[in-house]
């Protein structure tokens, strides 16, 4: 259905996100200034305790600083309640009061299609689950007793059977006055190819209903009690109501249980989903009929942030594991993965089940394997690592693995984990503690042997760096005390302000302090800021590179600390981002690379580090910063003075 123009726009000024937000929020009243619609809450996407989520009322936008969530209040409602785009849209507008517009004669057509589908569907289902209860079920019903459903159970279900008659549904169907070409198209019979009338497409089988997430039926799937069937398990075609590729089985009471706290568990087929329901395990889905595909991945993540796959504890169920690792990875993000729980041999979870009980499937589940542990056991289990060739082939097999991960953040664990386990196979480095290493590309410098680090010196005991002040820290405290010299700068510098991340939690808690001060009356809200946070500040203006940092002793000139600020968030910026980019690199490939690889990434390190340093530039005698502000001679060198006590270099020390 589309929506004309201007509708969401409407939708969105009706709404209040705060409002919205805050049904699964508790918003942090010290942090939020409600007045301004600036509302902070621990984030309900990951686990925290510290109110990373922002949302902003006013510009109708949220955004987490931890896992990086955002959006609008659609796609909160979205992705908290597991709708889809059109299902969000008619909640909030009847919330809001909207009437959804007209549906085009097109739209309205087809959906009136999908709805006799539907229809027809449901007729089906309640005629085979009639047929069940006849003596002509009674096969069915003796075999669904052995397998430990009572007549309770499979009403729960809405389990049925379908006669071995050529005729049988389509003649109930036909009487209840739907169309041939309907029937035909929902999938319960399949048109004659010899001009007859059409035919039931399940025969002799027990019948389980397929619905979608709105638990409206869509397909059926039937279990053969004939062993000599060609097909055990047969599914309904593809029709307008079913996809079998983006549909899971018992995809609405699973999404139910898993929103109230279970894990969702994805087993192989119908028969697992129902023994694991009806042993407490609620929260369980299966595919339908094909291998888990990328639709059916994205569909559990929406559920759950971490399925646990169930496999039978056989060949072809490790086999399907490593299917849906190699199809998950590109998919990869924070706090959203896999694990896998592996059956004992030759059992299904069914027969565990029956055979142990509930305890020792919960067992099972909690030693769920991560993906990574199973990546590792394929490539290695069996396999014989005697030569340098042979682990070379290892080391370019898990390479390619993990540059299929997009998430550099996630590609990075993978590689530290890879390295531990290889570590482990292959033993550690036959080098003993204290050895000398070898010179190697980019240990210090091409063509010099590597030194080991200097020892400390006892006039260095009492410096900042042995305190615990690292060189980021300090410009970080810099930039604290330049702010609150010059407060009418803050507003200037708020966008860096809200993405700096500190060091330190004190000053992380005086920097959003800072954030939040009235613009109004700027001057008292700055006294009442030092007066709650004294003990910080005091030790703030109490440290000797803050003291004499250019911006602090030049406390009248705002021009000339807009210039400090600038230059020392660039360089802040430029530093981490720096770092992030080659550590990931290094990580992608970590325990895989080669040193000359290693000697690239470090000098590319050195070279955006280089280009970090801060004011260069001298025009005549005077110098042109980024904001046009002139400095002579002797005041670029007074500014200069923070750079040369405050340096990122590649060794990250503080120049003494």
């Amino acid at each position: 259905m589309s929506l004309p123009p201007g509708f969401l726009d409407e939708l969105r000024t009706r709404i209040s996100l705060s409002q919205v937000v805050g049904r699964k929020v508790v918003w942090d009243m010290r942090k939020s200034n409600q007045g301004k619609g600036d509302m902070w809450a621990p984030c309900p996407f990951h686990q925290e305790k510290s109110a990373s989520f922002h949302a902003d009322d006013r510009k109708g936008f949220y955004y987490c600083f931890g896992c990086q969530a955002k959006g609008d209040a659609l796609t909160f409602i979205m992705e908290t309640e597991n709708l889809g785009f059109m299902e969000a849209v008619e909640l909030l507008a009847r919330e809001a009061g909207l009437p959804m517009p007209a549906r085009d004669p097109q739209a309205a057509k087809k959906a009136d299609r999908r709805s006799q589908l539907v229809e027809v569907m449901e007729e089906a289902v309640k005629y085979f689950r009639l047929q069940l209860k006849t003596a002509g079920g009674l096969t069915a019903r003796e075999y669904l007793d052995r397998r430990g459903l009572d007549a309770t159970a499979q009403d729960r279900w809405e389990i049925g059977w379908a006669p071995d008659a050529r005729q049988g549904v389509f003649a109930a169907l036909t009487a209840k006055g739907f169309a041939p070409d309907l029937i035909v198209d929902s999938g319960v019979c399949a048109a004659s190819d010899d001009g007859r009338p059409p035919y039931d497409r399940f025969r002799g089988r027990i019948i389980f209903p397929i619905r979608d997430g709105r638990g409206r039926a869509i397909s059926l799937g039937g279990r053969s009690l004939d062993p000599n069937a060609r097909a055990k398990y047969l599914n309904g075609p593809e029709t307008e109501l079913f996809d079998k590729g983006r549909n899971l089985f018992n995809l609405g009471p699973a999404r139910e249980a898993a929103g109230k706290g279970k894990p969702l568990i994805v087993a192989e087929g119908y028969m697992d989903v129902i023994a694991l329901c009806e042993a407490g395990f609620t929260a369980t889905v299966a595919p339908l009929g094909t291998a888990v595909t990328e639709d059916q991945l994205r569909l559990m993540w929406r559920v759950s942030p971490e399925p646990v796959i169930a496999l039978d504890g056989d060949t072809a169920g490790l086999r399907a594991a490593l299917r849906v690792i190699d199809l998950a990875l590109p998919l990869l993000e924070a706090g959203q993965g896999l694990r896998f729980a592996v059956l004992p041999p030759g059992m299904d979870p069914d027969d565990l089940l029956k055979a142990q009980g509930a305890d020792a499937m919960q067992t099972v589940l909690e030693a769920a394997q991560s993906m990574v542990n199973l990546l590792w056991k394929r490539e290695t289990e069996g396999r014989v690592f005697d030569s340098p060739e042979r682990k070379a082939a290892l080391d370019k097999t898990l390479r390619t693995a993990l540059m299929r991960i997009k998430d550099g953040s996630i590609r990075g664990h993978y590689g530290e984990e890879i390295k531990r386990l290889r570590e482990d196979l292959f033993g550690q480095s036959s080098r003993k503690p204290g050895q000398q290493r070898e010179w190697t590309p980019g240990a210090r410098g091409k063509g010099k042997p590597w030194q080991p680090e200097p020892r400390p010196v006892a006039t260095t005991k009492s410096s900042a760096l042995a305190l615990g002040i690292n060189d980021e820290r300090m410009v970080e405290q810099v930039v604290l005390a330049a702010l609150l010299i010059h407060p009418s700068l803050i507003l200037r510098f708020e966008a860096a302000l809200e993405r700096l991340d500190m060091t330190d939690p004190h000053e992380d808690r005086l920097r959003l302090a800072l954030l939040h001060q009235s613009h109004a009356d700027m001057g008292s809200s700055i006294e009442k800021l030092k007066e709650e946070h004294r003990a910080v500040v005091e030790t703030l203006f109490h440290q000797s590179h803050v003291m004499t940092a250019p911006p602090i002793l030049r406390a009248t000139d705002p021009d000339y600390a807009a210039v400090c600020i600038s230059d020392m968030l660039r360089k802040l910026r430029s530093a981490r981002s720096g770092r992030r980019e080659v550590t990931e690199a290094a990580e992608d490939l970590t325990g895989l690379a080669d040193e000359g690889l290693t000697w690239r990434l470090a000098q590319a390190n050195e070279a955006r580090f280089s280009a970090a340093k801060g004011p260069e530039a001298v025009k005549g005698e005077g110098f042109v910063a980024e904001n046009g502000v002139e400095m002579n001679r002797e005041e670029l060198e007074q500014a200069r003075n923070l750079w040369d006590r405050i340096d990122f270099g590649r060794n990250g020390r503080t120049k003494s």
